[in-house]
């Protein structure tokens, strides 16, 4: 462990000091930030996203943003270094060791690109320098953090829905921690990743639920332990390259994450047709993003 690069100096606490996070009102109707019992947690806010820190597990439980596709700002990532958040202690989240000299990336949860925007430069550029923090990184395979047949693919079809309708979106991001995801350098690394979409539909609050999966990518990691196989009853047989748009139910089964004030909005139409439906049952196969089928109201 003495070859791996030292982590780097955190930022003063009062630096923070003024991010408000994310605003439950951002769309005209109450979004909350999910909580999760059974887990110590701790909210962070940052500029336009939050996170729900999970201390045992040193990574995020959700990563909440708001993305106001009016304002967005074009903005590089050019200079901003990756640090640790100095409002947590450092054994309480995951640095610079478990990502360096391996093919695992630092995937962001709330993107940067979707959180750069802003009534000033100045604003879009904090965020830009916020969504470098630790806390909302996930370790995942590069394959799968860079595919855009995968995680991407999906955050990019979001995006580009935001910015070309001019539309607000609320975007939750986060893992979804098993008992099969391998130890690595100390903490446990997700197979899985769950994504929500809220939006207005007609005026109506409205949502839809994302899975994604890194199995096989870090199965190709030689010194990352081969995961086990997933019990057919917990989750479908996902493969490279697989997304799945799934009932926010499931998502909510599956992390504990309170999300009730989403699942009655769900666009998805199985879950409201078959509430008893077992866990993965309704589960859809996405092959392209004509599929994501977010059924956004356009403008005009």
């Amino acid at each position: 462990m003495n070859e791996l690069l030292p982590e780097l100096r955190p930022a003063r606490a009062e630096d923070l000091s003024d991010r408000t996070g994310f605003d439950e009102q951002f769309l005209g109707h109450h979004v909350p930030i999910p909580t999760l019992d059974g887990a110590e947690t701790v909210l962070l806010p940052y500029t336009h996203f939050s996170i729900l820190m999970r201390l045992d597990k040193r990574l995020a439980a959700v990563a909440v943003l708001g993305i106001d596709g009016e304002k967005l700002v074009d903005l590089n990532r050019s200079g901003i270094d990756w640090r640790l958040d100095p409002r947590l202690a450092e054994d309480q989240q995951t640095g610079e060791r478990v990502y360096a000299k391996n093919d695992i990336d630092r995937g962001h949860l709330a993107r940067r690109a979707s959180a750069v925007w802003g009534d000033t430069r100045a604003e879009a550029a904090q965020a830009n320098e916020d969504t470098f923090h630790y806390t909302n990184a996930a370790p995942q395979a590069a394959k799968f953090n860079q595919g855009l047949e995968l995680w991407l693919g999906l955050e990019t079809y979001l995006l580009q829905n935001a910015a070309d309708n001019g539309r607000r979106l609320v975007v939750l991001t986060g893992p979804i921690f098993s008992d099969q995801d391998p130890v690595y350098r100390g903490v446990d690394v997700p197979l899985r990743f769950f994504k929500v979409a809220a939006f207005l539909q007609a005026g109506s609050l409205a949502a839809t639920g994302y899975v994604v999966d890194q199995t096989p990518q870090l199965s190709d990691l030689p010194d990352v332990p081969r995961p086990g196989a997933l019990d057919d009853s917990d989750a479908p047989p996902l493969g490279p390259f697989r997304t799945f748009q799934v009932p926010i139910r499931d998502i909510a089964t599956l992390t504990g994450l309170d999300l009730t004030a989403l699942i009655p909005v769900d666009r998805m139409p199985i879950p409201s047709a078959l509430p008893s439906a077992h866990i993965t049952s309704a589960w859809r196969e996405l092959f392209n993003p004509e599929d994501l089928d977010l059924d956004f109201e356009l403008k005009g």
